[in-house]
């Protein structure tokens, strides 16, 4: 029904048109409280085996929806109710801003991708605070606060644009994620060195810490475009700096491999390639992250995810969440449900006694036969 639907409608529409209608129709379907939660009893089904517990946060199951999706926090429990486990929303930014002029986002449908130059557009960090702190206390989604560089801030100022944000919206997140891996915004990849993040984010503990007296737990999001060398720097400086978490990874500037006419690719432009095409590096990422991390660190995969075999692989190459975003564009709304339901017949027919007991299992096993241990 929801492919019929996408290839008459959707399809047909502009990405971002579209995307604001289905948002749109969610936030609706989620304004009324018994039609929520009925639509939640048949999309967002719990099953008690997949009970998760990370980054100190008991969660009703490990599949979330990434970044970039919620990017004012004005739809979280009407994401909830079909299937997310927790939301992140974002990417948030300490001023206000329109992004990047439109057309900024493409579908490549042969890849099952995405290509997006939105630019961080969102309503600056004071707005999204305010409407976070105004969310009703029987709300019991937990938010993941996504937050990224204003673009008209110089590289050299950009510690005190995060901790602008860090400060109006730590004290509203279940966990805080510094994203400095988009390739929207110039320079920002350029965050991702070991000498620029480390006071980056020795900073933004600093003011997440200031700003509540619970502890926040913070997380990096790196780029799956990061050499080998400078993917293991990143783990170590995170394991130096005491960071909860890594989240494994955002878009890629790369198109290699894409199957979609090249002249719709060139078309497209320059961004944020998401989606299928991203399944192998992403991968190759979070396994490498879990050797050198030793399981030390909560790691957060996402990139490539559209199947219960996807986000199980990521379960047993060391992430203790899955998240994903481009998916759910091409699968609609069942797309949690249908996760969920073969992640916990994986887990059953595993062995396994619980999800925490599989997260690395064939990440531990490959790393003993290569004598990575």
């Amino acid at each position: 029904m929801y492919r019929l639907l996408f290839d008459l409608l959707f399809r047909r529409l502009d990405p971002e048109k579209a995307h604001h209608l289905a948002f749109g129709w969610i936030r609706a379907v989620s304004a009324v409280p018994g039609l929520r939660a009925l639509v939640r009893r048949v999309l967002a089904p719990q099953d008690p085996a997949l009970r998760t517990r990370a980054l100190g946060l008991d969660m009703p199951g490990p599949f979330g929806l990434a970044a970039g999706f919620d990017k004012n926090a004005v739809g979280i429990d009407g994401l909830a109710m079909v299937g997310f486990d927790h939301v992140e929303i974002g990417t948030v930014t300490g001023q206000a801003q329109p992004g990047n002029p439109a057309p900024r986002l493409f579908r490549l449908v042969e890849d099952r991708a995405l290509v997006n130059r939105m630019g961080f557009n969102n309503e600056g960090s004071a707005a999204v605070a305010a409407r976070l702190a105004a969310r009703p206390r029987s709300s019991t989604t937990l938010v993941g606060v996504n937050i990224g560089k204003t673009k008209v801030v110089p590289e050299s100022e950009a510690a005190a644009d995060y901790v602008t944000s860090t400060e109006r919206l730590a004290r509203h997140a279940d966990y805080l994620v510094v994203n400095v891996s988009s390739p929207n915004t110039p320079g920002l990849r350029n965050l991702q060195a070991v000498d620029q993040l480390r006071p980056l984010l020795t900073a933004v503990r600093e003011a997440a810490d200031r700003s509540t007296e619970r502890r926040v737990p913070l997380l990096v999001k790196i780029a799956p475009d990061l050499a080998d060398a400078d993917v293991d720097a990143v783990a170590d400086l995170a394991l130096e700096l005491g960071l909860d978490g890594i989240i494994a990874t955002n878009t890629t500037i790369g198109r290699t491999g894409l199957r979609t006419d090249p002249a719709v690719v060139e078309a497209a432009g320059a961004g944020g390639l998401s989606g299928a095409p991203l399944k192998q590096r992403s991968l190759e990422v979070l396994r490498r992250l879990h050797v050198r991390t030793g399981g030390r660190l909560t790691l957060v995969a996402v990139g490539g995810v559209e199947t219960a075999d996807d986000a199980w692989e990521r379960v047993l190459a060391g992430a203790t969440l899955v998240q994903g975003y481009s998916g759910f564009i091409y699968q609609g709304p069942f797309w949690a449900r249908h996760i969920h339901r073969g992640l916990a017949a994986r887990l059953r027919a595993s062995g396994h006694a619980t999800l925490a007991d599989a997260v690395g299992a064939t990440a531990s096993l490959r790393d003993d036969q290569q004598g990575l241990r």
